[in-house]
């Protein structure tokens, strides 16, 4: 099941504004927390008081709770690969390893007696995790995760990132990525405040946007916030995703006929299974509506991420809703209700036969 998730970085804040984010989170059906200690500079012990409280608050919520590590955590902090206690001591879920070993190593730690998670970075694309199944891991505790890019422009490509989830779940491995807050002066674990993303393209979009754009590549597996602190606002846009449904949201043109606005929003939309190149068809809505009029209102030309409704003048098909992938003209049976905003367009590339798709409420 897709779940979403936050981050916190106790070395930047206080305990108290950790918890009381993790609070306000839960109310949106946020079920997974990200935390580094990469950059971390305190102690062993001050870090153990400090993840305890946070854990039990994040688990007595219902979150799972994952710490960034790499080698030299482990040596700086005294733990072996092979004695994870320390992880299970401040009561986390798993860890992440931002660098790995050697792969036998990382396999090893799978089968931890502690019951850990093992999250192994999905962005690299050089076949370590095919390393690691060539050692036989314990599946059960093997997750992987992308990275984030706090440098602008240095985000993965489309290309790549669909290349490493490729990969991946050829060993049905879970995996998850990053999206970016876009509340000003949000941070993550490093001095550099440029957004948070693992794509570059994401970095300057709603995140809600972001989100519904990993979720339709029908890869990725959960959705974390890399950046904190996010607001209730984007917590909001967020709950209202159904990860299993492409959904995109509409920029109206004209105002809303009330037999355009049952279509649009009260009825479910799958893609026709007979696909056109032209449009995506969503036709039971003329079934279910074929006693109500849809008068004739802005019958323009039409474009790649029109929505329209088609009219009363085509009275066998009145009702249907497209969503139009290429260009052509319009006789004027097709009323054009809006677009699908430009920075959403790319998720017209995921349209796909019998998927369904639905429409969010701004």
């Amino acid at each position: 099941m897709a779940r979403l998730g936050i981050s916190i970085y106790p070395e930047h804040s206080t305990v108290e504004r950790d918890m009381e984010y993790i609070s306000l989170a839960a109310k949106y059906g946020i079920k997974r927390i990200f935390s580094c200690l990469l950059s971390a500079e305190k102690d062993r012990e001050d870090i153990k008081k400090e993840f305890l409280a946070l854990s039990d608050h994040a688990h007595a919520h219902g979150m799972e709770i994952i710490l960034d590590v790499a080698p030299f955590v482990f040596d700086k902090l005294g733990i072996a690969y092979n004695d994870l206690s320390f992880f299970k001591d401040i009561h986390v879920d798993g860890i992440r390893l931002d660098e790995g070993f050697d792969g036998l190593k990382e396999s090893l730690m799978t089968c931890n007696k502690e019951g850990l998670k093992i999250e192994i970075n999905a962005s690299f694309g050089n076949k370590y995790i095919a390393n690691i199944m060539s050692h036989y891991p314990n599946t059960e505790n093997l997750i992987t995760c992308h990275n984030f890019y706090p440098q602008r422009f240095s985000g993965l490509s489309q290309k790549h990132f669909d290349m490493c989830n490729e990969d991946i779940k050829k060993y049905n491995l879970k995996i998850a990525a990053f999206v970016s807050s876009q509340v000003e002066g949000s941070y993550g674990p490093w001095p550099v405040n440029e957004g948070l993303c693992t794509l570059e393209m994401h970095r300057d979009l709603p995140i809600d946007v972001q989100a519904r754009h990993l979720f339709a590549t029908r890869m990725i597996d959960d959705v974390l916030i890399a950046n904190c602190y996010a607001s209730e606002e984007e917590f909001k846009a967020l709950s209202q995703i159904n990860p299993g449904i492409l959904t995109f949201s509409i920029d109206f043109e004209k105002e809303l006929h009330e037999t355009e606005e049952k279509i649009i929003y009260e009825h479910e939309h799958f893609i026709r299974g007979d696909m056109s190149e032209y449009m995506a068809r969503s036709t039971f809505p003329r079934v279910t509506f074929k006693d109500l009029s849809v008068p004739a209102q802005n019958t323009r030309d039409l474009k790649r991420g029109d929505v329209i409704i088609i009219n009363d003048e085509y009275s066998r098909y009145k009702g249907e809703l497209h969503i139009i992938l290429k260009d052509m003209p319009n006789d004027g049976r097709k009323n054009v209700i809006g677009r699908i905003p430009e920075n959403e367009q790319m998720l017209l590339d995921y349209i796909e036969p019998w998927r369904p798709f639905a429409f969010m409420k701004k």
